[in-house]
């Protein structure tokens, strides 16, 4: 296991104002606890909600702001009491980042409903250091928030499932249209 002690300063693209222009940020990752993972960001994809945010369109938008929720990459190190994830896998991340582990939704593995939720980006972490997203060199996650990536899928490919395959995904579990013998129809509407 590698360690995660120190906090460590990385680059990323980020938003200063909502002129929407990003440019080169440096700025230092929090301390990783045990329980998290380092991770080499590879890709990130963009998506309409990044935009969203750095124009601050919903005008909630804090700066300067590493955006980017659709992040694989390759992991780097890992906390002591991490067993999930191994230095050199390949991982993604996506929107969320955190959340409280002790409310009724994370009990019932809905951390989207935590009131406590932690976003990648555009927010703060429990000890009041800002979030940044996957338009940077390097994160640390807790590793609740990070999933494997099969080697056979390019990572390149992996990104977009983060974001708009869950999108699409989560609907079709929760209504069983997942299960053999189910039908589902998905309408896309791309560039």
């Amino acid at each position: 296991m590698g360690g995660v002690e120190l906090e460590k300063c990385v680059t990323g693209w980020a938003a200063r104002d909502s002129s929407a222009h990003l440019s080169p940020y440096k700025f230092t990752l929090r301390n990783p606890g045990p329980q998290d993972v380092m991770l080499r960001v590879i890709y990130c994809g963009i998506c309409h909600s990044d935009l969203h945010q750095i124009r601050n369109d919903l005008g909630l938008s804090r700066y300067p702001m590493v955006p980017g929720h659709e992040v694989v990459g390759v992991v780097t190190e890992v906390g002591k009491e991490v067993e999930k994830f191994k230095i050199g896998e390949h991982v993604g991340v996506g929107c969320m980042v955190g959340s409280c582990k002790s409310c009724q939704a994370c009990g019932e593995k809905m951390e989207q409903y935590c009131n406590k939720k932690i976003w990648i980006y555009n927010d703060v972490f429990p000890d009041g250091k800002p979030t940044q997203g996957g338009f940077s060199s390097t994160m640390v996650v807790d590793q609740m928030f990070v999933v494997h990536i099969p080697e056979s899928l390019p990572l390149e490919q992996a990104a977009p499932l983060l974001c708009a395959g869950v999108t699409v995904y989560s609907p079709m579990k929760h209504f069983a249209t997942t299960e053999p013998g189910q039908r589902c129809g998905i309408l896309g509407l791309g560039v």
